[in-house]
Formats: structure tokens, C-alpha cells, sequence
């Protein structure tokens, strides 16, 4: 039966309009009964708004939807619920930094009969970790997502990426009912021990694309450094030509397209079959399509292990270079020839140095050949560990490698000694993947989320720093999973992460931008500190 008073009453504002609500608690109306003195709260009334706040669950809901979905600021927020909830934009900021996101955090430890069952169907669990650094010099934030069902177990900042750090940081992981199958890493400094020790029944897989980049990184150091070279010699051999814009009417010179209200001229129309045009002018358009290209080739960039910088721009320079060569077989024009013989000369001491790296860059891509199998599954990891120790081994006794090269061996047995022992599991448990890149997307991906809505790279960083591990969360695929799920949360725990969040946000209280905001906290450390006891100066 219902109470006679009423727990609470409040004016909730939702997306429908201003409520008026009321939460009138139940009791048994036995009065011998061992819960007669117990008050039964309604969940209607608790899922209408969080405690403390006059804001209904669709107006906080609708807030982080469209902040983490559809990337939107907060001027377009406050635009947008300003015709259903009155409202400031730095209260919409307030919101998600301090409601949503905290609850998203809680809807995700909602989820532990869904993870036990993936552990029971699996045997386990198998975890990827991986950190991302929003500054130099500042903590890292690390995450630990189990694979099979895509929960977080862990995200937080770490203040070191030492052995000790990394094993309070997994410790916590222990203490649960199911075992760790494995954990995929990317083998940082003092993460390979700190896993060896806290789990050490667990298999430790490394990241087989990480693997590959440190591999190529003698190669890639020399392809960048001859990139470097090639620029300077292509500049040298032909950087007049390529840099040289066709001849243009005198009160246009060094203007190219223009747009807006006093736009350029448009060329004239090309000659009809009865007027063919002159062919000084037809040459011009050709040379001129010849060398805009090669001005870009010169800005191509590389990315390891198989994209090398220079090689690229070597390979498309030649081609360049021989194509000139044959239109010269037809029409002689001299600025053709000056850019197939200038490109030529630019090339030829890059010869040997371009070959050797080819060599080496199709070395590394035989490797990853081995690595990722066509098979749909592997039965054994020895499947794949003989046929690449057979592509390393020779690789590690050559001598025939130039100067730059000679130390390619060593650093090839190096890393694959190292990496070795954590290469192969992936083909022998079942949904463990070979690499980490799904992490890395993720982070990349949040980077550029709140490079959306923050529009500042370095505000972007700063927010990652100062709420990256909340950020970094999943979330239901709908606002209306979303908003099914959140009002679930109990009070308590929603209390208890938003304290979380503020003594996380409080570490970075006084690096502010604002001169003023960080004189009126120094006025109030001052005041802190004449507080304290007086002692005499020595």
C-alpha cells in the first residue's frame, strides 16, 4: 500500500515540456511483517531525472547522443534545445561532462551477466590493451577492453609506463571469477614483464603490425633520409621548370583561379576543327601537365612498414621521367627535354640505394605474407613460424648490403628474437586478433570526434588529458537503447563516479589559459597557505 506523505517532489524539464512530479513510496501493510518498515521507492518516478539536478534522462541522453554521434558543438546543442529546454551552452557543456558521461561509465558496469556469460561460452577472457597520449610530457591513458563482447574493464591515465605502474593498473583484473586467456599488447617498455607477472598462466600476444614497423624502421630511416636528398636534387636539375606557371596575359600574371565577386576571367573557347589550334599553345597545355604532377610527387610521404617515404617518389619520378622521354620521341619540345634529362640526373645516384631499399621493403612484405595466412584457420602456430623463420634466416647472415644496410641483419634479428615468443599465439586462440589496430582506430577516431565539436587541436588534446578515459566508453547503438538503459543507474553509484570524474579533473585545476581564472586560484592557494601554522625561516 502507499504511503500517506510523499519521499520527493520536483519540476523536471524534458524534451516534452515542464513536469510537475511526485513520489509517493510504498509499504507493506502488514504490520507484523519483517519489512513493514521499509519504504519502496517507485522507478517510474527515480527514471524521470537524476537526483539533484531539475533536467529529465531525455534531456542528458539527447545531450551526449549528439555530442558523441553526430559530433555536434555546444552552440549546436544549445540551438537545438532551446526550443524544447531552456538552457545555457555552458550548462549543455556542464551536462555531458559531468552527467553523461559519468553515466556512461556506470551503464557500463551494468553489463557483468553478459561478460560472465561470454567468459563461460569462451573459457575466459581475452583482453586488448593499448595507451594513447594526448600530450608530451602528460599521463598516458590506457584501456583494457575485453574482445568477444567489446566491454571496458579498464580505462583510466597512467603517470609512468613502468613495470610497477602497468601491474597495479592490471592487478584489479585478478580479482575476477574468470581466467584471463590472453592479452594482446603492443609490447611497450615494461608492459611485457608487468603481464609475465600479474598473469602469468595468461598467453601475452604482441601486435603483429607494431612488430612489422619496427622492423622497417632501418629501412624507412634511409628512405626518408634519401627523400630528403632527391627533393634537393630534383630542385636543383629542374626546379625552374616545374615550379614555372604557363605564360598568362600580362595584367593576370601570377594569378591563377579566382572565384567570389570579381572572379577571373574564363579562358577562350577551344578552337573549332576548321581553326586547329596552334601548336606552340598545344605543347604549352602537355608541359605543363607534366610538370604540375612532379611538384606534388615531391611532398608524397611515407607510411611504414610497406609505404617507405622516397621510394614512392622515386618510382613515380622515373615514370615521369620516361614518359617525357617518349612524347620527346615524336615532338621535340626543349623544356620536355630539360625535364627527362633533369629528372635523370636528379635519379641516378639514388639508383643502388632505391634498389636495395625495394629489396628489403618486398622482404618485409613476404613476412607479412607468412603472417597472414589465407587459411581461414591455422590448425597449429608452428604453421606459420617454420615458413618465417625460413624468410629470416638469410636475411641475417647476408654481407652483400651496402654501408647503410649492413646493420639491417641485426636489427632484423634483434626484433625477432624479442617478438618471437609472442607472434604465433594468435593462430591458436580462437578470436584473438593478430593486431591491435582496432584499438588504435578507436583512439583516432575519438581524436577526431572531439576535434569536432572542441574545433581546436590543442583544446582537443586538453580534453582528452582531462576526460579521454570517459570518453573512450561505447555506448548503445540508439538514443532510444540509450535512454532505456541509463535511468537504471542507482543514485549511489552515479554519486560515486561523478566524484571519480571531478577528482580526476581536479589534477589539471589550475593549468588554465586564462589569466584570470589562474590568478583567482593562486589568490586562493595563498589564502590555504597563511592558513597554515607559522614557522621561521632559516
Amino acid at each position: 500500500m502507499l504511503c500517506n506523505s510523499l519521499a520527493w517532489t520536483k519540476t523536471v524539464q524534458t524534451l516534452c515540456g515542464v513536469l510537475s512530479v511526485a513520489s509517493r513510496p510504498g509499504r507493506c501493510p502488514h504490520a507484523t511483517c519483517e519489512g513493514a518498515a521499509l519504504r519502496l521507492r517507485s522507478a517510474e518516478a527515480h527514471g524521470m531525472a537524476f537526483p539533484g539536478s531539475p533536467y529529465g534522462y531525455d534531456v542528458v541522453v539527447r545531450i551526449g547522443w549528439w555530442r558523441q554521434q553526430d559530433h555536434a558543438t555546444s552552440r549546436e546543442m544549445h540551438a537545438d534545445l532551446a526550443a524544447h529546454v531552456p538552457m545555457s551552452e555552458s550548462h549543455g557543456r556542464h551536462l555531458h561532462q559531468q552527467v553523461s558521461l559519468p553515466l556512461l561509465a556506470c551503464h557500463e558496469r551494468q553489463h557483468r551477466d553478459r561478460l560472465a556469460k561470454v567468459a563461460t561460452q569462451h573459457g575466459g577472457l581475452i583482453v586488448a590493451l593499448d595507451g594513447v597520449a594526448p600530450q608530451a610530457g602528460e599521463p598516458h591513458i590506457w584501456c583494457i577492453r575485453e574482445l568477444s563482447s567489446g566491454f571496458t574493464l579498464r580505462s583510466g591515465g597512467l603517470a609512468q609506463q613502468d613495470q610497477p605502474t602497468f601491474e597495479a593498473f592490471l592487478q584489479p583484473l585478478t580479482h575476477l571469477e574468470w581466467p584471463i586467456l590472453a592479452g594482446l599488447s603492443d609490447q611497450q617498455t615494461g608492459l611485457g614483464p608487468a603481464l609475465a607477472k600479474v598473469w602469468p598462466q595468461s598467453r601475452h600476444p604482441w601486435c603483429q603490425a607494431h612488430d612489422l614497423r619496427h622492423l622497417a624502421e632501418p629501412l624507412a630511416d634511409v628512405a626518408a633520409a634519401c627523400k630528403g636528398e632527391l627533393r634537393k636534387a630534383v630542385r636543383q636539375h629542374g626546379g625552374d621548370l616545374i615550379r614555372t606557371e604557363p605564360r598568362a596575359e600580362p595584367s593576370q600574371a601570377g594569378v591563377l583561379t579566382v572565384t567570389g565577386l570579381l572572379p577571373s576571367p574564363l579562358e577562350q573557347p577551344k578552337a573549332s576543327a576548321a581553326h586547329p589550334p596552334v601548336p606552340e599553345s598545344a605543347a604549352d597545355a602537355v608541359v605543363t601537365q607534366r610538370c604540375r604532377p612532379t611538384r606534388s610527387l615531391l611532398t608524397l610521404k611515407g607510411r611504414p612498414p610497406f609505404r617507405l617515404a622516397g621510394m614512392a617518389t622515386s618510382e613515380r619520378l622515373d615514370d615521369v621521367a620516361g614518359f617525357s622521354l617518349n612524347l620527346l620521341r615524336t615532338h621535340y619540345d626543349p623544356r620536355l627535354a630539360q625535364l627527362s634529362q633533369g629528372l635523370q640526373s636528379a635519379l641516378a645516384p639514388f639508383a643502388q640505394t632505391s634498389q636495395e631499399v625495394q629489396q628489403g621493403a618486398a622482404w618485409l612484405r613476404a613476412i607479412a605474407y607468412i603472417l597472414a595466412p589465407s587459411a581461414p584457420h591455422v590448425s597449429s602456430a608452428d604453421h606459420v613460424a617454420n615458413p618465417l623463420r625460413g624468410s629470416l634466416d638469410p636475411g641475417r647472415s647476408r654481407s652483400d648490403l651496402a654501408p647503410p644496410f649492413a646493420t639491417f641483419g641485426a636489427h632484423l634479428d634483434t626484433v625477432s628474437r624479442s617478438s618471437w615468443p609472442g607472434l604465433f599465439h594468435c593462430y591458436e586462440v580462437p578470436g584473438l586478433p593478430r593486431t591491435n589496430n582496432e584499438r588504435e582506430s578507436h583512439f583516432r577516431d575519438t581524436s577526431r570526434r572531439l576535434l569536432r565539436t572542441t574545433g581546436q587541436k590543442g583544446l582537443t588534446q586538453r580534453t582528452l588529458q582531462r576526460q579521454g578515459a570517459w570518453e573512450l566508453l561505447p555506448r548503445p547503438s540508439t538514443e532510444a537503447a540509450l535512454l532505456a538503459a541509463l535511468p537504471h543507474t542507482s543514485p549511489a553509484e552515479l554519486a560515486q563516479e561523478r566524484q571519480r570524474f571531478a577528482e580526476h579533473r581536479r589534477r589539471f585545476a589550475l593549468q588554465s589559459r586564462s589569466r584570470r581564472q589562474t590568478q583567482a586560484q593562486g589568490a586562493q592557494l595563498r589564502q590555504r597557505w597563511s592558513a597554515l601554522p607559522a614557522t621561521g625561516t632559516a
